[in-house]
């Protein structure tokens, strides 16, 4: 195999493992999201102050 060849090879890996990984941790954050708004409002309906 030639330089340009491996180099190839290891970006299109880099770019199908990055592609990956970038779903699940945008999946990660977008449930994190739900969970803080759902806590704030838990918070607000109990009469606390929901940012202390």
């Amino acid at each position: 195999m030639t330089t340009l060849t491996t180099i190839i090879f290891v970006l299109l890996g880099l770019w199908f493992f990055s592609f990956f990984i970038f779903n699940i941790a945008g999946f990660l954050i977008h449930i994190l999201l739900i969970v803080a708004i759902v806590m704030i409002l838990v918070r607000v309906i109990k009469g606390e102050n929901p940012f202390k």
